[in-house]
């Protein structure tokens, strides 16, 4: 348990991902947590804000167990990397991956999450997006494709984890680094936060 939050708001949370990073940071933390991972539509229908288009699905990642759980705090979130107002997802080959970091090297670039936390007995529902800065160093081809064959693009919006050997790639950040690796720790706990307020202010 986290001793810096109070107990009665880290009871019976959930993590709506598959996501090991997400884990990670949670573990990191001392939470304790369940794992169980949504599965919802990821397609940008071009209308949305990048902001907005990863906020919609951190809020339908937790509200998946709605119909199936009556107890619990489900954590919902889905990072996205944008540059050129174009969202960079999880690369399909390591083309795709050599593609994405050809076109992030030596520039900014941005990094949204969503983070939204469902308490399923009210079925209230909280949210943020967390937004970081990150440049990436200039890099040669050689570089890169080096860094594909780590493996480590696969299944990382932007094709890196800063967190791993990616970290090589980026020269500076502006913002929450964890929010980087797709869990922006502030965020979450002042959304664990304003779920208890709002639990004191019906009580009264």
């Amino acid at each position: 348990m986290n001793p810096l939050v109070p107990a009665r708001l880290q009871q019976g949370l959930i993590l709506a991902s598959a996501s090991p990073r997400r884990a990670e940071v949670l573990r990191m933390l001392g939470f304790e947590f369940e794992v169980e991972p949504a599965h919802v539509e990821e397609t940008h229908d071009g209308r949305a804000t990048p902001p907005e288009h990863a906020r919609r699905l951190a809020r339908d990642k937790a509200g998946t167990l709605i119909a199936t759980r009556s107890s619990g705090i489900v954590i919902g979130a889905d990072t996205i990397v944008v540059v050129d107002r174009d969202i960079l997802g999880k690369p399909e080959s390591f083309d795709d991956a050599l593609a994405m970091l050809e076109r992030l090297q030596g520039r900014w670039h941005t990094v949204h999450t969503g983070i939204a936390l469902c308490e399923l007995s009210s079925q209230r529902m909280v949210d943020a997006v967390a937004s970081t800065e990150v440049r990436f160093r200039d890099c040669d081809e050689a570089t890169l494709r080096s860094y594909v064959k780590t493996g480590e693009c696969d299944d990382k919006a932007g094709a890196y984890a800063i967190q791993g050997t990616g970290a090589l790639l980026v020269q500076e950040i502006h913002g929450c680094y964890y929010n980087v690796m797709g869990f922006p720790i502030g965020s979450f706990v002042e959304l664990l936060h304003a779920l208890g307020t709002q639990e004191v202010g019906r009580a009264r």
